[in-house]
């Protein structure tokens, strides 16, 4: 007997179907048996299989002598036919990863449950590129003890990625439906009702194939018969759990539904014709009516407006809505707003109730407006079109002027006011690729709104001076694509070209040869913060107090991409171009505060201040993740990197105890605290921001700035609380304003823009921390510059123990020393800011002896010293003696 039958149903598939055939027998579980059920194929189906046959004891093949139509048929011969105790289902389009079957075995044999289910990746061809179907359903190994103990699992309606226990199948009597599609979502329906215990695993199991010419059942939405089968398939599945008396599931099993069967119509709809609509909703309503108000209430507002629309007919008005759904997430044409709350459309129908969106809530810069391109032409070279637009939020001034945005150009035009909105005659020309947009910006403060165009989803694509206008995303809009092959071509030559030339190894060979002829200029400087991404930290500080003093000395900022804060009069170089490597050759002062390029040599004569970027309790240099391990390379580029350092300011006794050693540095150290956080101590804070924010008068303001994870830098997983439950509790009295580390990536949810400002390209975060009222943080080193401010702080630590022992690892015992209370929860966070003032007040000596770890040298005057000492009276000899400290005198 063999350990696992695999079952893999095919018709017609001559050509892929030998791919699954392989990834079974590849299987590391050798001892496996492998039927091939044919659904009366009628191309070379026959053949292919009995050659694997012939040259395989595992395979059989099983051919049915009239097709089913569907999988349903296939699969039952083959739970029949199956000789192992446990079986697992496959498609011929797809295949099953190389330990599927090994790893799902032993689980269900250390477990003793009657299934086990896995992930499933959908595998898309043109690109190769993998993307895990529903991750968090997966995101943990356990076993559930019955569906009821975790009913979102009904989204996991999948056979194939499932190991089942025949036995169980048997006694239980469970079969494929044989007359529908979609006969899996009854078979799991059936399955979930009759087990009490199964397992679920973490990792990939399922390889489910999309290619761009083959459409399957589960793609052939556009067809209505697709649509009636879905229907079938959840009305049987509610009668399956009304019958195994388990109504107490109906409302997880219909939310279900809505959540995912009914967006597969919903989304692609705006491109469907007027008949087609009309004909799908007289095929949902009838099912979706059935379904209790309170179920269809608990999914996300545009789609239960959607689910409405549907019931009472308003085929017109859903065509407008589903363009909500997807892409550009239009706003409605019009809206209500009564008694707080906000309606979709025209009437105070409960159903249409969007508040939950915060639509009407926005500041004005990312308030939604709604542009629809009623007609658009070639005209002469150019694109004409005419935009409507809708105000459905009143969010307009009296006073504003308008534009189209594209290709990083602005044009003005002209809106005029029509009916229930403005209507603009548009022309431009196609001159880069992107998604063209119309800005409104309010005159009295300057702040700009911008929102895509919706076009007709069926437009024809205009082909343009060799770029392509035409309809993008399930919802449409407006976007230009890029130019013809040979324009791409042209373009792809050009920077291959200077690729060859301008290599990073090129430049250094080049930088090299410049400092051993060149001479340096005593009154240049190099200044570079955050390896160039803005004007800010201590060398903004240091090079403002140069400024204030006049000294002679001539400064060039290195910037990384663009310009953000930088003075007007201030000498700018872009990071890593010629010019720059001219200049840090050129240059006799070089001031930073992360590390200028780490391969660069210093010249003899070139003097280099090292700021640092901040202090705390996360581990450092030769101790943190990407060094700590025993590579020589990385490790020797650091150390000779800091060897370049002829001075490094350390703003405490604690920083002098731990980062000095971490580093392997041993040059002078200048103790007079950090030239960045004089600003804090002076406590003087910057209009700016409330402007540049929008933050609301009247409100206390949160500053959220957590840290990144080394292991998902880029993931956006470092923002941990729960955003949108702090913004229903805490909205009505506070604003928070996220500064995310800046080598993260995350997108603020719209329905939490009320509540939330993104700050994390905001350029000086000196600025946020005096603007703000609390701070909460984790492990970022912004908690020790802002015990400088003196007000309270709170930790958002759930991840502590991962952070420390498997992370970053940490020099402190955070919640031994933090002065402020250290938190798992949400709900806690809530808590502890409702009572903020006692809170502060209950960790004052916790906050006392913190600040004096980390704060005792910060009296406001860091900046002037520094220069005091390194710029005004530099050292005629190096100081090599690492006991010697400037600033102790």
């Amino acid at each position: 007997m063999p350990d696992c039958t695999v079952v893999i149903i095919t018709f017609n598939d001559a050509e892929r179907v030998p791919r699954a055939v392989r990834s079974v027998l590849r299987q590391t579980l050798r001892d496996i048996e492998v039927i091939v059920v044919d659904d009366a194929s009628t191309d070379g189906t026959a053949r292919v299989i009995s050659a694997f046959e012939r040259a395989d004891p595992r395979v059989r093949y099983l051919r049915r002598e009239r097709n089913s139509g569907g999988c349903g048929a296939p699969r039952n011969d083959g739970i029949d036919a199956a000789s192992a105790p446990y079986i697992m289902f496959l498609d011929s389009d797809d295949e099953l990863p190389r330990h599927a079957c090994k790893s799902l075995l032993t689980e269900i044999e250390r477990t003793g449950t009657d299934f086990v289910s896995g992930q499933i990746s959908r595998y898309y061809e043109p690109s190769g590129r993998l993307e895990r179907y529903y991750p968090r359903l997966f995101a943990r190994r356990r076993i559930v003890n019955g569906i009821a103990e975790d009913p979102e699992l009904f989204l996991d309606s999948f056979s194939t990625n499932k190991l089942y226990d025949v036995t169980f199948l048997r006694r239980n009597a469970l079969r494929f439906p044989e007359d529908i599609h979609y006969e899996d979502h009854v078979f799991a329906t059936e399955l979930y009702a009759t087990s009490r215990r199964f397992a679920v695993v973490p990792w990939v199991i399922y390889h489910w194939h999309r290619a761009a010419e083959h459409t399957s059942i589960s793609l052939s939405i556009k067809e209505m018969d697709n649509v009636r089968h879905r229907m079938i398939a959840a009305q049987r599945s509610d009668k399956i759990l009304r019958d195994h008396g388990r109504e107490d599931l109906l409302p997880e099993r219909q939310h279900r539904f809505l959540r995912q069967d009914l967006r597969v119509y919903l989304n692609p709809l705006p491109a469907r014709d007027l008949v087609w609509v009309k004909e799908f909703a007289a095929v949902v309503r009838p099912y979706l009516a059935t379904i209790p108000h309170e179920v269809i209430d608990r999914i996300e507002p545009m789609a239960r407006v959607c689910c409405h629309l549907i019931i009472d007919d308003r085929i017109d008005d859903l065509r407008v809505a589903v363009r909500s759904l997807t892409g550009a997430a239009a706003p409605p044409r019009a809206a209500i707003r009564h008694e707080g709350r906000t309606y979709w459309g025209t009437t105070l129908t409960p159903g249409m109730d969007i508040t939950r969106l915060r639509l009407a809530e926005l500041p004005f810069s990312a308030a939604r407006l709604r542009h629809e391109v009623t007609e658009i032409a070639a005209d002469a070279g150019r694109i004409a079109m005419t935009v409507h637009t809708y105000d459905p939020f009143g969010a307009l001034p009296t006073e504003w002027s308008a534009f189209l945005t594209y290709g990083g150009h602005r044009f003005p035009i002209h809106p005029h006011p029509s009916g229930d909105g403005y209507v603009s005659e548009i022309v431009f020309t196609p001159e880069g690729k992107g998604d063209p947009r119309i800005g409104f910006t309010r005159e009295h403060d300057g702040h700009t709104t911008t929102d895509r165009l919706l076009v007709d989803p069926n437009l024809e694509p205009i082909p343009l001076n060799g770029y392509t206008v035409q309809a993008a995303g399930s919802s449409a809009f407006l976007r230009v694509t890029a130019p013809s092959v040979r324009r791409r071509l042209a373009g792809k030559i050009k920077r291959e070209v200077l690729s060859r030339v301008s290599t990073p190894a090129m430049k250094l060979r080049v930088y090299k040869a410049l400092i051993k002829v060149v001479p340096r200029r005593k009154d240049l400087a190099l200044f570079e913060s955050d390896c160039g991404k803005g004007y800010t930290g201590s060398p903004r500080a240091i090079y403002e107090e140069l400024r204030r003093r006049e000294l002679p000395i001539g400064v060039v900022w290195s910037v990384a991409r663009g310009r953000k804060n930088f003075p007007e009069d201030a000498g700018l170089v872009r990071r890593m171009s010629w010019r720059y490597i001219w200049i840090m050759a050129r240059a006799g002062i070089w001031v930073d505060s992360h590390g200028l390029p780490l391969d660069y040599p210093k010249p003899r004569g070139t003097r280099y201040l090292q700021t640092w970027h901040g202090q705390g309790i996360k581990s450092i240099g030769f101790d943190a993740p990407d060094l700590r391990a025993d590579f020589a390379g990385p490790r020797d580029q650091w150390r000779a990197a800091v060897a370049r350092w002829d001075a490094l300011i350390a703003p405490s006794a604690e920083f002098t105890r731990v980062f000095v050693p971490s580093n392997g540095y041993t040059g002078p150290l200048l103790r007079y605290g950090t030239p960045r956080c004089d600003a804090l101590v002076r406590g003087e804070p910057v209009p700016r921001v409330w402007e540049e924010l929008e933050l609301p008068p009247g409100k206390k303001i949160l500053l959220y700035a957590p840290t990144y994870r080394d292991t998902a830098k880029n993931s956006g997983k470092s923002v941990r609380v729960d955003l949108e439950a702090m913004a229903e509790e805490l909205a009505d009295d506070w604003v928070m304003i996220l500064r995310t580390h800046p080598v993260e990536r995350y997108h603020v949810p719209q329905h939490v823009r009320h509540f939330v400002r993104p700050a994390g390209s905001y350029p000086e975060i000196n600025d946020l921390m005096l603007a703000s009222d609390a701070l909460l943080t984790d492990y970022s080193s912004v908690m020790c510059d802002y015990a400088v401010t003196g007000r309270p702080m709170l930790f958002y630590i759930d991840d502590w123990d991962q952070y420390r022992l498997a992370e970053r690892g940490v020099y402190h015992d955070l919640p031994s020393i933090a002065p402020g209370p250290c938190l798992t929860s949400t709900e806690d966070v809530i808590t502890c800011l409702r009572a903020l003032p006692a809170v502060h007040t209950s960790f004052s000596e916790k906050y006392a002896a913190f600040r004096e770890l980390w704060c005792a040298d910060e009296r406001g005057n860091a900046s002037a010293r520094v220069v005091q000492d390194f710029f005004a009276v530099p050292l005629e000899q190096p100081v090599t003696d690492r006991s010697v400290v400037w600033g102790t005198r």
